[in-house]
C-alpha cells in the first residue's frame, strides 16, 4: 500500500489559492491556502480604463498572470468590449500559460483569440511563450502588457522585462498597464501558527511566486527552513527557496495538474 501524498500549502493568491485546494482535495490531497500575495484593485483606475478603450491600436495583449486578466477583462466596460469589438479587430491575447489561458477563456476571450506555449513546453514562462509568438512581431508591432505593481512601483508597474526586450528587438514597441497591485497578505494568528508548524512538519509548501516567497521570509524573519520542503513551479522560485534556507526544494510546471502529480508523487 503506497503512502499517502504529503499535505500541501498552496501560497498562490485568492481567490486560486481555495480553487487550487478544493481541486487537490478532490483528487485526494491534504491541501491547505496560505496566500502569500495579496491582490487588490488598481491605483490608476483611469490609466486601466483608457488601455481597454485603445486595445484595437495594439496588435497583441499579453497578460501575465490569472490575475491580470481577471482585472483587465472582469468590469463591465471590458466584457463589452469583448462581446462587440475584440472579434472584428486584430489584437491577440498572449498568456504565459495554460493557467492564465484558462482563465481569459471564462472571462470571455474567443479561444482562437489566444496565443500561449505548446502544451509539451519544458516551463511555462515568457520563454516559451515567445517561441510561440515571437515569429508574429516585426518592425511597428505594437504590445500592450498587462501586470501588477506595488507600491512605489510607478505606472508601468514591476516584473520581469524579458518579454519587452524581445519584442524590441524585433523591432516592435510595448506599452504596460498595471492592473492590480501586489502586497503582503495580512495573517491572522491561526495563519502565522499555520506557517510556522509548516516549517518543520513535512508539509510540501506549493512556491509559484518568487515575491510571495520574499513576503513569507519577511513575515517569519528568525524562522529557520532547513526542515522544510518546497515544490517550486519555476527554476527561478527554486533558486529562491534554496537560497531562503528551504531544506528540500523539487520543481515542477505551474500547471494545477503537474502540481497534483507531482505532491501525490512525493516521498
Amino acid at each position: 500500500m503506497s503512502a499517502a501524498p504529503p499535505r500541501a500549502l498552496i501560497t498562490r493568491p485568492e481567490p486560486e489559492a481555495s480553487q487550487w485546494v478544493q481541486a487537490l482535495q478532490a483528487r485526494g490531497i491534504a491541501a491547505s491556502a496560505l496566500p502569500l500575495i495579496c491582490i487588490a484593485d488598481t491605483p490608476d483606475p483611469q490609466a486601466l480604463a483608457q488601455a481597454r478603450k485603445g486595445l484595437s491600436d495594439y496588435d497583441a495583449l499579453m497578460v501575465v498572470s490569472g490575475s491580470a486578466a481577471r482585472h483587465f477583462f472582469e468590469s463591465n466596460e471590458a466584457l463589452a468590449l469583448i462581446q462587440q469589438a475584440l472579434p472584428a479587430i486584430k489584437t491577440r491575447v498572449w498568456a504565459p500559460g495554460p493557467g492564465t489561458a484558462a482563465m481569459l477563456q471564462a472571462l470571455g476571450v474567443p479561444v482562437r483569440r489566444i496565443d500561449q506555449p505548446a502544451a509539451d513546453a519544458g516551463q511555462f514562462d515568457s520563454e516559451s511563450l515567445w517561441r510561440s509568438v515571437g515569429a508574429s512581431v516585426r518592425t511597428g508591432t505594437r504590445v500592450l502588457i498587462v501586470r501588477g505593481g506595488e507600491a512605489g512601483s510607478g505606472q508601468t508597474g514591476s516584473g520581469r522585462d524579458w518579454l519587452s526586450s524581445q519584442i524590441r528587438a524585433a523591432g516592435g514597441s510595448v506599452d504596460f498597464v498595471v492592473a492590480y497591485t501586489r502586497a503582503a497578505p495580512p495573517w491572522s494568528a491561526a495563519q502565522r501558527a499555520l506557517a510556522q508548524a509548516a516549517a518543520t512538519d513535512g508539509t510540501l509548501w506549493v512556491l509559484s511566486s518568487a515575491q510571495a516567497l520574499g513576503h513569507l521570509c519577511a513575515a517569519l524573519p528568525d524562522q529557520s527552513w532547513a526542515g522544510a520542503r518546497a515544490l517550486a513551479t519555476h527554476p527561478r522560485i527554486a533558486q529562491a527557496a534554496l537560497a531562503a534556507g528551504f531544506g528540500q526544494v523539487s520543481e515542477c510546471r505551474p500547471a494545477l495538474a503537474d502540481v497534483a502529480a507531482s505532491i501525490e508523487s512525493a516521498p
